[in-house]
């Protein structure tokens, strides 16, 4: 059989400490791979760095890493896909063995799961802390997933790659590639692989509560996109509890006394059990569109 085409995707800002680094490992690893470096508008040398060690730059200006990964997917047509940070955080030296597990167990993703001793403090407990939280909460809500669904470091099949509608602009870019993953049921496993601190005078662009907040935004948005039925119904539920009990004094005097004292609170509970009907009907309604939109996901995940 033909070996297949392996397309090294490294999204860049501002690495030009670590770059040639990372080229050069996988040059040396896989020299038929094709490694493209996608520059997200660096002002520091990034692109030359990247260029005189070899690899293949193109230039995405929209800032975002959710952006980067888009329009690399879109250009760069591979069998299998490597993406993985610019910053030289993550062993690559076992990628040859990743890709070989993929194509022989027939996955569509293997996700490097970070081990580190974390002597040198490059895995803050913010981000572990984080990262488990963002990571628990997708498994309850999509089913057991990920240990570490931020991982940036990923091998992948052209099926998953091309079927992916990505959404994000961002670092939620990952955690919208695992609901992809579990929602659609492809298979995929997470290996250990080890998690380095960075170079000196490299930063990490990671912003611990403003994109924390925005991979939680997106993990909601996707529950209400994906799985409509559970939320609003879990909404409908709420506003019911909430009208019985409002409404349960104003039954009980109404059987004693035949008046309605507090016709303001009934008005309440009748608007919220009104809200709660209307809510499970959207919820019913949503989740048929829902289903649709899978089916059109899955559509396009078996033609590759």
């Amino acid at each position: 059989m033909n070996k297949p085409k392996i397309a090294i995707v490294i999204p860049c800002f501002n690495e030009e400490r670590s770059i040639d680094a990372v080229v050069n490992s996988f040059k040396k690893i896989l020299p038929e791979a094709n490694i493209f470096v996608y520059d997200n508008g660096s002002n520091d040398n990034t692109t030359s760095v990247a260029l005189n060690a070899g690899a293949i730059v193109r230039n995405e200006p929209n800032r975002g890493k959710g952006n980067v990964i888009k329009r690399a997917f879109l250009d760069v047509d591979a069998d299998i896909y490597v993406m993985v940070d610019g910053d030289a955080t993550y062993d690559i030296s076992q990628v040859d063995n990743l890709i070989e597990i993929l194509i022989s167990e027939n996955l569509d993703m293997i996700s490097g799961y970070r081990i580190s001793d974390n002597l040198k403090g490059e895995y803050r407990p913010g981000h572990v802390f984080g990262n488990w939280l963002l990571s628990k909460t997708v498994s309850t809500i999509f089913g057991k997933g990920f240990k570490d669904m931020l991982s940036g470091y990923r091998v992948m099949s052209k099926r998953f790659v091309k079927s992916f509608p990505i959404l994000s602009k961002g670092f939620e870019i990952e955690t919208e590639m695992t609901i992809h993953c579990l929602q659609l049921g492809i298979a995929f496993k997470e290996l250990p692989v080890q998690y380095y601190p960075r170079k000196n005078g490299s930063q990490s662009k990671l912003k611990t509560y403003s994109d924390g907040f925005r991979i939680l935004g997106l993990i909601f948005r996707l529950y209400k996109d994906e799985k409509p039925l559970q939320f609003f119904l879990s909404i409908s539920i709420l506003l019911f509890l909430v009208s019985i009990v409002i409404a349960i004094p104003i039954f009980s005097t109404f059987i004693e006394t035949g008046l309605v004292p507090r016709l303001p609170t009934a008005v309440l509970a009748t608007g919220l059990m009104i809200l709660s009907f209307l809510s499970l009907a959207s919820g019913l309604i949503l989740d048929g569109i829902s289903k649709t939109r899978s089916e059109i996901k899955k559509l396009s995940y078996l033609k590759y």
